[in-house]
Parts: structure tokens; C-alpha cells; sequence
């Protein structure tokens, strides 16, 4: 099986990092740095689904649900940010100021 390039650069810096293993000390830092992030695939077809549901304006909640359902995780800042950015260049008007400011 071919690792993506993503997965193979996170284990080359891993592998570089700690030729011995990873200390158990380090699992938890090493969660931090390396978690998940959308992939430009994913920011599509988040924003699609949303444009879909027909809900004008979306919501940063809206959003928010929309990636934790696709994750299973709590949604970062930045792909908040990325699926609104792309929400906002189809035209779709985003009604969250606490997320984005007018």
C-alpha cells in the first residue's frame, strides 16, 4: 500500500526526529503538532453540502457541525476559516460574527 505524500513526510520528520521511537512523554506534543487538517477536497464538499441545505446566510455553527460530522473531531480555527472563505467566494454570505467579522 503507497502512503500519501502527506503521510510519508510526517513519518521521514518522525523517523528523523526520534531514531529510537517516540518517548512516551512526547505522544501527547506530537498529537498537538500534527493534527488533522482539511484537504482542499474536503473544503469542497463541506462547502457544497452547505450551499445544498439552501440555509442564506450560513452560520459559523453551520460550519462548524459540518466538519465535526466529517472528522469526528472538533473543527480547528483555520478550516473554520477556510470553508467560510470558500462559502463567501461562491457568494454565500456568512451571518457569524463571533467567527467572521463583517
Amino acid at each position: 500500500m503507497a502512503l500519501s505524500d502527506v503521510l510519508a513526510r510526517i513519518l521521514g520528520f518522525l523517523r528523523a526526529g526520534y531514531p529510537e521511537g517516540v518517548p512516551a512523554d512526547d505522544y501527547i506534543p506530537l498529537v498537538a503538532v500534527l493534527r488533522r487538517r482539511l484537504s482542499d477536497d474536503e473544503v469542497l464538499t463541506l462547502t457544497t453540502q452547505l450551499i445544498a441545505l439552501g440555509n442564506r446566510p450560513a452560520h459559523g455553527t453551520d460550519v462548524r457541525v459540518a466538519i465535526t460530522k466529517l472528522t469526528d473531531e472538533m473543527p480547528s480555527h483555520e478550516d473554520v476559516q477556510r470553508v467560510e472563505h470558500r462559502l463567501l467566494a461562491a457568494g454565500w454570505p456568512i451571518d457569524d460574527p463571533l467567527t467572521f467579522p463583517k
